[in-house]
């Protein structure tokens, strides 16, 4: 059935996440308002330039630090808790910030000390917020859930410095800071209203945060999809900051208006975010997540010229309009292109690595077209920035946003009705050997050997890519594929874990599609018996 505009607003119907969308605003809208005090307010306890903008670099530096060991954290403990434990340290970080300024104690080392303290509460959010949704909704809804996330973050973004503007011109610093923790509070109260389902218990023991760590960065960069959505997220956002960083500019120098004129267009670019949002079902219909995210990106960078070639307020908005729904679109499709890749698993701290290229790019691209607006005027900055990222954006398509799990769903369909096909088995360890095996044991090496009729050969390299993919996305260290010199028609597969435990770990995250991926090749095997399999441990000599 084709999409309407109200398929947009379809995840709403689910109550989780509406009540926790809902709440979610109401969060980023004070998390904005604050940003906005704390500027305003450091302009009087340190007016120096560099003051100033340790508060944004206060506010964006625990993203750096701690996206990806709080991914880690809401991935090896409930999401649930770890989301709630971040929004009562952001609370009370607040309240804190609230009570001082009301006392008129806040200095400006404390206002960024607190302002840091917030932004790592956010830090820890930000991915566990993104993995908890998938949970919020079924797959169906997923990509719209996450364009509504997108929306609201942009709702947020538009309303809040807006209305912390206002709140410290009527009632001071304390104000805005009491609504952002109210705002936080809010969130928190969602949370723990929230029934999560209880997971099933493991009987293997917790991931350490180190080794964690070091599977998110591994999964990040051995799978595929995962590095092609981090990959064109930089290279879209890294241009498109130009527009937030160069704006003021725009409106105060180029078109020369006030603060309120820059408010409206904050919100401009807010209601084109909506809109995009609206209509972003239909769209979808008719064009693949890398179609869709490298035209959004074309449609960024010609707004993006047409906002440097205007000298008048009217196509400056329509600009900033169109911008604000080709960020929404680009933006929300590589996110969900993000969540969908990731199995449950890794997929707090996969989307930690994923808002750290994020935030990364959009804070460097912000100081180098700051710079080159500096250097060459506003316009001529916007001008090159528009140019440079439509070539980028040619440049990274090839890399391709590849749902796996909705390749391996079609390969599945095609499977349905045929008998279950038995995957290789190892033999059970050795008695003497399993003392050693235990989450210090070393690293755990598997071998499988298949023998392929040479006419299905190219078949079966074909199908041993997914494998691989499979084999990364379960947590293995490392993959390879060698092809016997004596024996052409003969296949070893190796791949190998950093323990015994993360070898157990390996076999329990396998799922139907994982498991259909590794019958295609089992299926293509023609020796006498099923393919041999046969594990080693690691021995130092």
């Amino acid at each position: 059935m084709p999409s309407s505009p109200a398929a947009a607003f379809a995840p709403l119907r689910h109550p989780a996440f509406r009540a926790l969308w809902i709440a979610s605003l109401a969060s980023n809208t004070g998390l904005w308002i604050q940003n906005t005090g704390a500027g305003w307010l450091m302009t009087s306890l340190a007016p120096s330039p560099v003051m100033v903008s340790l508060v944004q670099a206060a506010a964006m530096l625990p993203v750096f630090l701690f996206a990806l060991p709080g991914g880690a954290l809401a991935d090896i403990l409930d999401r649930r808790a770890t989301l709630i434990a971040a929004q009562i340290w952001i609370a009370a970080a607040g309240l804190l910030l609230a009570i001082l300024a009301a006392l008129g104690l806040l200095g400006a080392w404390g206002l960024l000390a607190l302002t840091f303290a917030i932004g790592t509460g956010t830090a820890v959010v930000f991915p566990a917020w993104a993995a908890a949704t998938p949970e919020l909704v079924p797959q169906d809804d997923l990509v719209q859930a996450v364009a509504l996330n997108g929306v609201g973050f942009n709702l947020a973004r538009a309303l809040g410095p807006a209305l912390g503007g206002f709140v410290m011109a009527a009632a001071g610093p304390a104000a805005a800071f009491a609504l952002n923790a109210v705002g936080f509070l809010t969130l928190l109260w969602a949370l723990v209203a929230w029934r999560r389902p209880v997971a099933r218990r493991s009987d293997l023991p917790p991931e350490r945060l180190p080794s964690a760590v070091r599977a998110g960065l591994r999964f990040a960069i051995a799978v595929p999809a995962m590095r092609a959505a981090i990959l064109r997220a930089c290279a879209f956002f890294f241009f498109a900051s130009s527009v937030w960083a160069l704006m003021p500019l725009v409106i105060r120098e180029v078109l020369g208006l006030g603060p309120a004129a820059f408010g409206a267009m904050l919100g401009v670019a807010g209601f084109g975010a909506v809109a995009a949002g609206t209509v972003l079902p239909m769209i979808r219909e008719h064009l693949s997540q890398g179609r869709l995210v490298f035209f959004a990106s074309l449609l960024a960078y010609a707004a993006m010229a047409l906002l440097g070639f205007s000298r008048h307020w009217a196509p400056a908005a329509l600009a900033v309009l169109i911008f604000g729904a080709a960020w929404l679109a680009a933006g929300s499709t590589l996110g969900a292109a993000a969540q969908m890749t990731a199995p449950a698993w890794v997929r707090a701290r996969a989307l930690g690595v994923y808002h750290l290229a994020f935030f990364g790019a959009l804070a460097v691209g912000s100081l180098l077209w700051g710079w080159v607006g500096a250097t060459v005027g506003v316009p001529t900055a916007l001008a090159i920035c528009a140019g440079s990222g439509a070539i980028a954006a040619v440049a990274v398509r090839p890399w391709r946003l590849v749902n796996f799990a909705q390749d391996m769903a079609r390969r599945v369909k095609k499977r349905r009705g045929k008998a279950a096909t038995a995957l290789p088995r190892a033999g059970d360890p050795a008695s003497p050997l399993k003392e050693s095996l235990h989450e210090q044991s070393g690293r755990v090496l598997e071998v499988v050997r298949y023998q392929v009729d040479p006419a299905d050969q190219g078949a079966f390299l074909e199908a041993m890519r997914h494998v691989r993919e499979v084999r990364m996305r379960a947590g293995a260290a490392g993959w390879r594929l060698y092809r016997d010199l004596a024996q052409p028609d003969c296949f070893t597969e190796l791949w190998a874990v950093d323990s015994w435990t993360d070898y157990l770990r390996h076999t329990v995250r396998l799922d139907e599609m994982d498991r259909a991926a590794l019958a295609l090749v089992v299926e293509m095997h023609r020796g006498g018996q099923g393919p041999e399999a046969s594990r080693h441990l690691n021995v130092e000599p």
